[in-house]
């Protein structure tokens, strides 16, 4: 299987959910965000209106981020095309992030990991920061633990209005291949030649 998501623009409200849940499924140090939805205002009086777009790490075949890499910390995993970083050979010296086009990379700084309350970590705290390193560059791991398992990522469950949609972009009859095919995906940026698993349609 190789993991694939299609955003539709018309059904996203803007609501955030998606960013929430996948800071709760992680519990991600403050700053980093490995999902969000951008808001611009389009029009003019009277007729304005919002446009929302999702964004996340595009896993993209042709992975600048993975290319630029000095250490061999960011890789693709060969099952499902999901790009990952091992913080253990990471250095933190952020090429990655200058790399990325589409800027879903987040430094950790010293001490990015430290409470969030005066008292201490919380326990949800200790339960997370256990999979953090401090000083390296974290992103989105595409929910490879729970793809695995056969569910879809946090951020599509937690979306209400089914604006997000998960599947095999190795299967040309899935779900999601049938929605690019139908209402003409498109990938974010497709100038840069790197080949996103992320389409929106709108």
């Amino acid at each position: 299987m190789i993991w694939g998501m299609v955003i539709d623009l018309k059904r996203c409200v803007g609501c955030q959910a998606c960013m929430l849940a996948c800071k709760e499924e992680y519990g991600l140090p403050r700053g980093a965000f490995w999902t969000k939805t951008l808001v611009e205002e389009v029009g003019t009086y009277p007729n304005v209106t919002r446009v929302f777009t999702p964004q996340l790490c595009n896993h993209c075949d042709d992975a600048p981020c993975e290319k630029v890499c000095p250490t061999g910390a960011t890789y693709t995993e060969e099952e499902t095309g999901v790009v990952l970083v091992d913080y253990d050979k990471c250095v933190g010296c952020r090429a990655c992030v200058v790399a990325c086009p589409y800027n879903n990379r987040y430094y950790i700084p010293k001490g990015g990991c430290t409470p969030h309350y005066p008292a201490g970590l919380t326990p949800f705290e200790e339960q997370s920061y256990k999979h953090f390193q401090e000083g390296v560059v974290t992103k989105c791991v595409g929910c490879i633990e729970r793809v695995k398992q056969g569910l879809n990522p946090a951020c599509v469950d937690a979306c209400p209005t089914d604006a997000r949609i998960f599947g095999d972009l190795s299967d040309p009859y899935s779900e999601i291949r049938k929605i690019i095919r139908s209402r003409q995906g498109v990938q974010p940026s497709p100038e840069k030649g790197t080949d996103p698993k992320v389409y929106y349609v709108s």
